[in-house]
């Protein structure tokens, strides 16, 4: 079959041949139509994702839309090594195949799932949001950012805090149901103050990060208290991604001075049943009222070309 090969972590993966994919128990074979170029397959196709094995060559991509033996089209994943969902057929396992409400196009859900299900299984299976609740987001501007700010609207969020640095996507952002949006491009000190006025003013519950580096730093200071008599409120920090770096500093004044709870989003913190469940619930939403999402269709053939293309706030996806 064609598909996209990883043959080394330095380079982007090749369009060329490899074997057919073959079901094992508790398998099926899937006859790919659309999958998404997903943050997570690029740090995997680097070696650089806590999720890599190390081995070369396998089939890049992790999720995907295709259809059964049988016909029935579906959204699926967990595809066993060296098969990915960047072919013309991939591996499913059973219970990771989720057939797709009439209302959701293919390459909608192939690019859609991956952004979305980051913000859904943060809040519903991780920070246990509650309708009514304030979400500060730490980078709202790229396609999750942007998904995240409708997700928590549609799941009732109270207020929701778009914080970003791209100045043309920020104005967006109200259209998408912001309340407040905050520039990360401004000095850190009006920085941490803008976070400040937001925590101790109207409040904030949850904070989804998908930067962490520096921003997430800003508003950690910005959470810490001063004094001994104020009272802190609880506030979930759930960190999903690193694109603003890899590492912080932390102060162990913070942990003690706040009701702080640091929290992950990702495989290994949120069970694959889990995320199946935010998967199969979003799909059911978006179905019946579709979310705002730009996605970029483009042959797989033109994978090695295309590898490297910035978002800019539309996720691209390859069809074989």
């Amino acid at each position: 079959m064609n598909a996209a090969v990883v043959h080394a972590f330095d380079a982007p993966p090749r369009y060329t041949s490899f074997e057919d994919p073959v079901a094992g128990d508790g398998e099926r074979l899937v006859s790919v139509s659309a999958a998404g170029l997903h943050p997570i397959v690029k740090s995997l196709a680097k070696g650089t994702h806590y999720g890599s094995s190390g081995t070369l060559p396998f089939v890049a991509g992790v999720d995907g839309v295709g259809k059964l033996d049988d016909g029935t089209r579906v959204f699926f994943g967990i595809s066993r090594s060296p098969f990915g969902t960047f072919a013309e057929h991939a591996l499913a396992a059973n219970w990771m195949c989720l057939p797709l409400p009439d209302g959701v196009e293919d390459v909608t859900a192939a690019g859609i799932a991956n952004p979305a299900m980051s913000s859904w299984a943060a809040l519903t299976a991780r920070a246990k949001f509650v309708a009514g609740e304030s979400i500060l987001i730490l980078g709202a501007t790229g396609v999750a950012g942007q998904l995240a700010i409708q997700v928590a609207k549609r799941l009732g969020a109270r207020r929701v805090v778009a914080a970003g640095r791209n100045p043309q996507a920020l104005e967006t952002l109200a259209a998408l149901g912001a309340d407040v949006v905050i520039s990360l491009d401004q000095e850190e000190g009006a920085l941490v103050s803008a976070f400040r006025d937001e925590i101790a003013g109207a409040g904030v519950d949850i904070v989804l990060d998908y930067l962490w580096g520096s921003p997430a730093e800003r508003v950690l200071e910005a959470i810490s208290q001063k004094g001994l008599k104020k009272a802190s409120a609880r506030i979930r920090f759930v960190q999903i991604g690193e694109s603003a770096g890899k590492s912080i500093t932390l102060p162990a004044a913070t942990l003690r001075s706040s009701r702080l709870e640091l929290l992950g989003s990702g495989f290994g913190s949120a069970s694959l049943d889990q995320i199946r469940d935010a998967l199969a619930a979003f799909f059911q939403v978006a179905a019946k009222e579709p979310f705002q999402f730009r996605t970029k269709a483009a042959p797989l053939r033109d994978v090695e070309a295309l590898w490297n293309e910035k978002d800019e706030g539309t996720r691209l996806v390859f069809q074989p």
